[in-house]
């Protein structure tokens, strides 16, 4: 499939364009995504420190980039209903278009995954009282991660598995209990596996995202990431599902907007 030229319009779902890595050049980067046309960036907040910084993108580029409040569950600690309750504060004080980041993880540490589970079922239900979507980081425990929101899902409750690089069958489990499948720079590495997974799946259930400063596509791999490379991905999710990039950009698009806008539909 060849390269489109015609400038299309995207959106990053999940990006850290607050993170100190861009502090040099944010401003151009904002400038080169726009040229790029990624007109939306969703920011997932990390932990109470990431707050001020994640708030100030919000406000230089108020058209552009769209804040969330979670806790990371690399952030999750003994102590982590200290952090919980600031963020919680901060949900009584404005609205956020979701609760994220939020989740578990395995590959770090796996002494702290009963914190993680239990913050992460606290935060589950902000969303539920909040009518909001989650977002939902599973490294290494994607299993985990879906068996704790089948016990805690309801008809309301969506969001999207970011990062996802998952099986087939995992890849349908998500798609019933109504999320979306986040998928970023790893459908272009060599051994990610979505090749496998993204034919069977298409394009219904998926989003786009970058997860920059972190893993980007091929040809930057092993560099800082950027929302401005989500037409990268987008170009390969096209190939995989053998979708034009405008099909591409219009279709997550659309489930782009409907998993954060659903309250307002």
């Amino acid at each position: 499939m060849e390269r489109e030229e015609i400038l299309m319009q995207f959106v990053d779902t999940h990006a850290h364009i607050y993170s100190q890595k861009y502090n040099q050049d944010r401003d151009e980067v904002i400038q080169r995504c726009k040229l790029a046309g990624v007109n939306k960036i969703y920011m997932p907040n990390v932990d109470v420190e990431s707050i001020d910084a994640m708030m100030e993108a919000e406000h230089r580029y108020p058209d552009v980039c769209v804040p969330m409040m979670g806790l990371h569950p690399c952030d999750v600690k003994k102590d982590f209903e200290k952090q919980l309750y600031v963020m919680e504060d901060w949900l009584g004080k404005r609205d956020f278009v979701a609760i994220g980041e939020i989740g578990t993880d395995l590959y770090w540490d796996k002494s702290l995954f009963g914190y993680q589970a239990e913050a992460l079922k606290i935060q589950v239900e902000w969303a539920k009282q909040k009518n909001r979507p989650i977002v939902l980081h599973c490294r290494e425990s994607i299993d985990e991660t879906i068996e704790i929101i089948e016990q805690l899902n309801t008809a309301e409750l969506t969001g999207i598995f970011h990062c996802f690089s998952g099986s087939v069958e995992q890849a349908k489990k998500i798609i019933e209990m109504g999320f979306l499948l986040g998928i970023g720079g790893v459908s272009t590495f060599k051994n990610g596996g979505l090749d496998a997974v993204l034919p069977e799946i298409g394009l219904d259930h998926l989003v786009l995202e970058t997860d920059g400063p972190y893993l980007a596509p091929v040809p930057y791999r092993g560099k800082r990431n950027s929302p401005e490379y989500i037409p990268i991905i987008a170009q390969r999710v096209g190939d995989l599902t053998e979708n034009t990039l405008q099909t591409v950009a219009e279709v997550t698009n659309r489930n782009a907007n409907y998993v954060f806008n659903r309250s307002e539909q």
